[in-house]
């Protein structure tokens, strides 16, 4: 069994930008998958955790998390595992546009599902969201012990699990959200306690020339 003083790091990944032309909330819907930017920012992701000591790769079930996983799957000689507790939040918007201005969001029969932002009313709720997360990330440390997780999952799941584990509130206005496009939050715990939480942009150049679209 480790010992409490053994440390391990799980690293929450975004995944890369979406192929979506259309502009919609694509959540949870099947085929959407990386854009040609997006397998570059994977690789990216890649490239900063080459040097790291990565025992696991998880990813959510979605395609464009498992694209995101596989270039540090590859270098770091493992297979993907997937654990359904990454996966997108789920949102009652799915598959609609909720731009500002031209979206769902204008139209009188969207506005029963904003009546609590603090929930949130119109998806999962925040705390099912952290305690899933939570769940997945736990796991992560256990089998990783000593060593280092990679855990490919979603914006919002992500930064939810960081607010969660820094005892923040978890309702929050969606544009100050500290989680972009494939980028790395990552968890260092001394045995099972948690010590440091890092934010890092291996894209960080490449995202100037990503689409604004919608989805996570």
């Amino acid at each position: 069994m480790a010992g409490e003083g053994d440390r391990t790091t799980v690293h929450l990944l975004r995944h890369g930008e979406v192929f979506n032309p259309e502009g919609v909330l694509y959540g949870r819907l099947p085929g959407y998958y990386l854009s040609e930017l997006g397998q570059q920012m994977a690789v990216r992701a890649a490239d900063a955790l080459t040097n790291r000591d990565v025992a696991l790769v998880v990813s959510s079930p979605m395609e464009r998390a498992q694209q995101t996983a596989a270039p540090v799957a590859e270098r770091h000689g493992l297979a993907i595992e997937i654990d359904p507790d990454l996966i997108e939040a789920d949102n009652v918007f799915e598959g609609q546009r909720v731009s500002v201005g031209d979206g769902v969001l204008r139209q009188p029969r969207a506005w029963r599902h904003l009546y609590n932002p603090f929930r949130p009313s119109w998806g999962e709720p925040y705390t099912e969201v952290a305690e899933r997360m939570h769940r997945a990330v736990d796991a992560a440390r256990d089998k990783a012990r000593g060593r280092e997780a990679v855990l490919v999952s979603h914006q919002l799941p992500v930064w939810i699990a960081r607010l969660a584990a820094e005892d923040r509130r978890l309702w929050h206005d969606p544009r100050s959200r500290q989680c972009t496009l494939a980028s790395l939050t990552s968890l260092t715990y001394d045995g099972d306690t948690l010590s440091a939480i890092t934010y890092t942009e291996p894209s960080r150049d490449l995202l100037g020339k990503a689409s604004k679209i919608a989805g996570a």
